[in-house]
């Protein structure tokens, strides 16, 4: 069987499989307007409920081993970061409003932050200290992490992933696809979908952010200056064509594209 005629049963079968065209957040100033399909049957409260489950999991296990920092002064920045750029989460998403967001800082060297779906933010200190961060570069990481919860890219991985599978199981009993077949399959579902599609979703999270960190009052411009320190500090990362980020280069441009569009609320917010 071909590549483009097993593209083809996977595709078909995906979009068969329970999925619905839906619009997480609104577009904003920056343009965000690209339609998401998700499965059905894996509501946001299914996969906020089961996040939340895993994040009091594992701020307990830092906890416990003293790696949960909520006195320090970086701990004190991090949360009221936080606390303005959720603030500026409803102008996306209206029932983000009503999220139980969550903040904790885990002390490690790790140059790692995350938000989970429902608003369960992580944020690891090695990323102040190694780079130097400015509140302004806290909050472009921040706001970027936040608009992949708002934007609900982990429901949607989650949604392609089971999407896919269902398609190889159907393609293999409808065309009786042999396992080098549903090999070759793999192959083209990851490099012609899921590595593309995860790119764009950096590139969505990438723009959102920035304009929630400037409607908080945070510079847009250290957007630039915080990708030039990642990009110093993950020298030797893959190429961006087998890379779920974008490279530095082609990220920073996009960026550069964008400022001038949410320069304004930043300005609005400075005045307020």
């Amino acid at each position: 069987m071909s590549k483009s005629l097993v593209l083809c049963a996977l595709s078909a079968a995906l979009l068969l499989s329970g999925c619905q065209s839906v619009n997480t957040t609104s577009g904003g100033a920056v343009g965000v307007e690209r339609k998401q399909y998700m499965f059905s049957m894996l509501s946001t409260a299914e996969v906020n409920k089961m996040y939340a489950q895993s994040y009091q999991q594992t701020v307990g296990e830092a906890s416990s081993k003293g790696l949960l920092d909520k006195t320090s002064n970086d701990a004190k920045r991090v949360q009221t970061i936080a606390d303005r750029l959720i603030a500026q989460a409803p102008n996306f998403r209206p029932d983000a409003a009503q999220w139980q967001w969550e903040v904790n800082l885990i002390k490690s060297d790790e140059l790692n932050a995350s938000c989970g779906p429902g608003g369960k933010i992580f944020f690891y200190s090695g990323l102040i200290d190694s780079l130097k961060l400015t509140d302004d570069e806290i909050a472009a990481i921040m706001g970027h992490e936040i608009a992949h919860a708002l934007r609900e890219h982990g429901r949607e991985a989650m949604s392609k992933a089971y999407g896919i599978e269902m398609a190889k199981q159907g393609a293999g009993a409808l065309f009786g696809l042999g396992q080098s077949s549903l090999a070759l399959a793999d192959t083209v579902a990851n490099y012609g979908m899921t590595l593309p599609n995860s790119r764009g979703n950096e590139n969505e999270a990438d723009l959102i952010g920035l304009e929630l960190a400037a409607r908080a009052g945070y510079d847009p411009n250290a957007a630039i200056t915080l990708w030039t320190k990642m990009s110093k500090a993950s020298e030797g990362a893959p190429p961006e064509f087998l890379s779920t980020h974008p490279s530095s280069s082609s990220r920073m441009a996009s960026l550069r594209a964008a400022i001038p569009k949410v320069m304004p609320l930043y300005q609005k917010a400075k005045k307020s």
